[in-house]
């Protein structure tokens, strides 16, 4: 059934912004050193013909989205075509309806064809291009059709996940089981009924950050920001750190997380998590690592209030059963919850949670947050080291799904700096101070950007299509 507010894209705009990380942020096997985000503007009209913009973005983290061996700037230059392949496919899509509806159907008719066709022309040879980089590419496009719903309506778009602008309702999105019948609910549903105005920060500890003055080299940034972890948590008041691990050496990771554990300990930090970044192979690694952690570091262990995703990326092919780690600590799935049937895979396995992230799309996050929820599993939002726009879609949609323990948010520890000129409108969002970050900035229609107040000065679109 349709509804006068039904929308469909009639053109897109894309621009990239590159950012230079001060201190390097290593991703499993890589070092993230620069990274190229994605920015997008849609242009929508509804059935009565009016129009709207609307903004997304996303950072194309490459090494994150394309582990390989492959050379970094083939990846880079890939995914950066693949945006254009996007964008104009969206300026083209004929789906017209709620942003849920539309970003549902590209994401299940457009996108997979697109990527195939992608795939097809590198040839037999050359290493495809994942579905979870085909996610993230389309993920900017997909917010900016849910920020331009919201422009079109005058209106937050969070406050637009209902029947009274939804025509289909989860049933038709989602499979219902004999625990949870999604039949007549919506998004709003499975929303916090009061978000809060500001969550709890998590700070990131990657693999090559500084403990402690011992680490020092002497070419370390002078830029005004902290270096060592101890000073991180003293200026912004951290209660929650998040620690990347190898996954591949043991020795090293148990002694990276005590090592931690006791900076943890010793400046009042409460809670930990710690990251394997799918490297790894056999839960016993983890298992082992785990109950050491008990045995000899029980305040540590203690802390540590769930782990994240140390298995490989394709859970369909990799299918472990985690049912004896999971029963240790709370497992979240990361990489791997490309979408809610890999969840219910991933549940069936032992999983007992998921790291939901706006960078593989908003349409996507609230569909698997939804479908989680009914089903019991525990939530967090993961951050993809977010700067500038793509901070506040991302911090909102922790505050509105509800998580174990508010947001991952490090884009002001790798670049603070590119973040300054948003940091004028929303000051609470790019700092941690007191240990949180505020969203009490974030108002309007849409996402509450407020982009007309961002003194922001952009490049040429380095792509434009159909009426924009």
């Amino acid at each position: 059934m349709s509804k006068p507010t039904d929308i469909r894209v009639i053109g897109t705009a894309v621009y990239f912004l590159p950012v230079r990380t001060r201190v390097p942020l290593k991703f499993g096997t890589e070092t993230l050193t620069e990274v190229l985000c994605a920015r997008v503007r849609v242009r929508v009209t509804d059935r009565r013909g009016q129009t709207a913009e609307g903004w997304g973005e996303t950072p194309l983290s490459v090494q994150w989205v394309w582990p390989s061996t492959l050379p970094l700037a083939q990846r880079n230059e890939a995914l950066k075509t693949f945006c254009f392949a996007i964008a104009r496919s969206w300026a083209g899509f004929a789906g017209q309806g709620h942003p849920m509806e539309i970003g549902h159907d590209f994401q299940e008719q457009a996108l997979p064809e697109l990527l195939a066709q992608t795939n097809a022309a590198r040839g037999r040879d050359v290493e495809p291009m994942p579905w979870l980089a085909a996610l993230v590419g389309c993920s900017a496009f997909d917010l900016a059709v849910h920020d331009a719903f919201g422009h079109i309506l005058q209106r937050p778009v969070y406050s637009t996940y209902g029947p009274e602008f939804m025509s289909r309702d989860l049933g038709a999105f989602l499979e219902s089981s004999p625990t949870a019948s999604f039949a007549g609910k919506f998004p709003q549903d499975f929303l916090v009924a009061n978000p809060p105005s500001q969550l709890p920060a998590w700070h990131l500890v990657g693999g090559l950050d500084l403990l402690d003055r011992s680490e020092l080299k002497g070419d370390e940034p002078d830029d005004g920001y902290p270096v060592l972890l101890p000073d991180w948590i003293q200026r912004d008041g951290l209660q929650c750190l998040k620690v990347k691990l190898r996954g591949a050496d043991a020795r090293w990771d148990f002694e990276r997380m005590v090592k931690v554990g006791d900076v943890a300990i010793r400046h009042g930090v409460k809670c930990l998590s710690a990251d394997f970044n799918c490297t790894v192979t056999d839960p016993a690694y983890v298992i082992e690592i785990l109950e050491r952690l008990q045995r000899e570091h029980a305040q540590g262990f203690e802390r540590l209030l769930y782990v994240e995703q140390p298995f490989p990326y394709d859970l369909e092919q990799h299918q472990i059963d985690v049912s004896k780690l999971a029963a240790i600590k709370p497992l979240f799935l990361d990489e791997s919850a490309h979408n809610w049937r890999v969840v219910r895979l991933g549940r069936e396995l032992g999983w007992t949670g998921v790291a939901l992230k706006t960078c593989k799309t908003q349409t996507g996050a609230l569909l698997t947050a939804c479908w989680a929820k009914a089903h019991g599993m525990q939530l967090m939002v993961q951050d993809l080291t977010n700067p500038m726009l793509a901070q506040i879609p991302h911090v909102l949609l922790a505050a509105q799904v509800g998580t174990i323990m508010g947001v991952e948010t490090n884009a002001m520890q790798f670049y603070p700096a590119a973040s300054a000129a948003e940091a004028v409108v929303h000051p609470g969002l790019y700092q941690r101070r007191n240990g949180v970050v505020a969203l009490a900035s974030v108002c309007g229609p849409g996402f509450g950007y407020r982009v007309g107040e961002i003194a922001r000065a952009l490049p040429r679109p380095a792509g434009v299509f159909g009426s924009i």
